[in-house]
């Protein structure tokens, strides 16, 4: 077959593969509790059928159908105090910390956090206030703090910093000035240790782990694409560019559908800035893509469970759930 013709299905199978949404009949709105805005990352409880969300004041909120929203987890002390509720962000977040990545060791409970300048915590089922694991690596603080999975099959944490220069606020500066400081961690439960795996990314706001636990997988956002890093196999230790998505789109976050093998991207178009959501496969594939008809404010992740697709973001008040 020829080149052509090759590229002629591929997009083909592209145009078959987007759903248009109607952004009025399609989305379930469910708003925060007052004074509390940014639900950046989502973590989830299958038998409860509960979600978990990061929001402003270093507050993660815990949702059930039968209760609403609860206060599950705190970053600090202070974290329930007035202050940290008055306070606008970025200033509340020295003092109060500000929840982003966060996800479940499966087999444990626990609940992994990366704080966005408070550094790596973990909570325990029981919720409460939340333990700091490490604030740096090396006698380096962590800077900007983002995205964070946990590995089904071994438990280690991998997170990432959006950047050592710019936090998520600044996210104009970051792309103006092709801004390349980020990294990716790695965090050992078994040995405490942390280690970084990968320097010099650009935009590092999301990560996720393979369903078998092979390799990780880093969205970079000022670099337009994906990077995988090989965790298992002959290629352990090195990296690779992952997703043939068009350039065109800035990736800034990706996360694992369950043990399907799949990903959902969550990126935002270089000229319009519309919001495009994009599920890949192992081999970095389109198969389906969400054109969403409208804007998220900073974006920062999409998320799927029981059969719903949530979108967080940086500054909105609430957290908006589109039925697949």
């Amino acid at each position: 077959m020829s080149s052509v013709s090759t590229i002629s299905l591929l997009l083909l199978s592209l145009l078959w593969a987007v759903i248009s949404v109607d952004a009025q009949a399609s989305f379930q709105r469910v708003p925060l509790p007052i004074l509390r805005s940014g639900p950046h990352s989502f973590a989830f409880n299958s038998i409860e059928k509960a979600f978990y969300t990061g929001v402003s004041g270093g507050t993660i909120l815990k949702y059930t159908p039968e209760k609403g929203f609860v206060i599950f987890a705190r970053i600090t002390e202070s974290s329930n105090s007035l202050l940290c509720y008055g306070l606008q962000e970025p200033i509340s977040s020295e003092r109060c910390g500000r929840p982003a990545g966060i996800a479940f060791n499966e087999n444990t409970g626990d609940l992994y956090v990366a704080d966005a300048l408070l550094g790596l915590h973990v909570v325990s089922p029981a919720g409460g206030l939340a333990v700091k694991i490490a604030d740096g690596v090396n006698g380096n603080p962590f800077e900007s703090l983002y995205g964070l999975d946990v590995d089904p099959t071994t438990g280690v944490v991998y997170f990432t910093s959006l950047s050592s220069r710019f936090s998520a606020y600044q996210m104009h500066l970051l792309l103006d000035l092709e801004d390349a400081t980020g990294k990716l961690y790695k965090y050992d439960p078994s040995t405490k240790a942390v280690t970084v795996l990968m320097e010099g990314l650009g935009g590092s706001a999301g990560c996720t782990v393979s369903s078998d636990g092979s390799f990780v997988l880093v969205s970079q956002f000022t670099k337009n694409n994906i990077q995988r890093y090989w965790i298992k196999g002959p290629k352990a230790g090195s990296s690779e560019d992952f997703s043939i998505s068009p350039s065109q789109l800035r990736p800034s976050s990706i996360r694992r559908i369950g043990s399907t093998g799949n990903f959902w991207v969550a990126a935002v178009h270089k000229v319009t800035n519309q919001t495009a959501v994009v599920k890949l496969n192992p081999n970095g594939e389109v198969l389906q893509r969400v054109r969403v008809p409208f804007q998220f404010s900073f974006l920062s992740e999409v998320n799927e469970f029981n059969g719903g697709l949530y979108f967080g973001t940086l500054t909105t008040r609430i957290v908006q759930i589109f039925k697949l």
